[in-house]
């Protein structure tokens, strides 16, 4: 099965955000080729996730290095990407530099549509949770300016609505 096949199964099974979804299935309908890469200039799909350590109650972000924002793990997909949820985990345990990462069962927590800098105009994230081992140490990455662990009620003073919609959709799903 193809990373984009996956993709369609993946928001088919979705529930919640019906619009914002329906969006999604009809962009990879009109981007069979290309709706999955970075080269769609229509926008594309990116897998993220979110790095929650719930005993602590807390979470990792990285302060994204071209954006300059506290954001959660996450990016564009690529051709060695199985499934979208293994693009999700893959971009995490890079940008975290922790291995032993594992999703939070039951699929996607969300899905966020936000614009670009150009030429591309739009990614068209699916947001995972993913549980950080009790023993785990970050490691910040090429992409990072730097990773840090906000506590649950620090997370709205540092980090933009679409993270914040993201930690409360994980913590009803924990």
């Amino acid at each position: 099965m193809s990373l984009h096949d996956d993709t369609v199964l993946v928001l088919k099974g979705y529930e919640g955000q019906d619009e914002l979804r329906q969006y999604y299935l009809d962009h990879l309908a009109a981007h069979p080729a290309d709706g999955m890469w970075k080269s769609c200039t229509d926008g594309h799909v990116t897998a993220s996730a979110l790095v929650v350590d719930p005993s602590r109650g807390r979470v990792l972000l990285t302060l994204h290095k071209k954006l300059r924002m506290w954001l959660q793990m996450g990016g564009h997909c690529e051709p060695g990407d199985p499934t979208l949820a293994a693009a999700a985990l893959r971009e995490a345990t890079e940008e975290s530099g922790m291995p032993g990462l594992t999703l939070l069962a039951g699929g996607p927590v969300r899905l966020d549509r936000h614009p670009i800098p150009g030429p591309c105009t739009q990614h068209l994230d699916v947001q995972y949770a993913a549980l950080a081992p009790s023993d785990a140490v970050e490691a910040i990455s090429d992409e990072s300016l730097d990773l840090r662990w906000f506590g649950y009620d620090e997370v709205a003073g540092v980090a933009d609505e679409s993270v914040v919609r993201l930690m409360e959709a994980t913590r009803a799903r924990l």
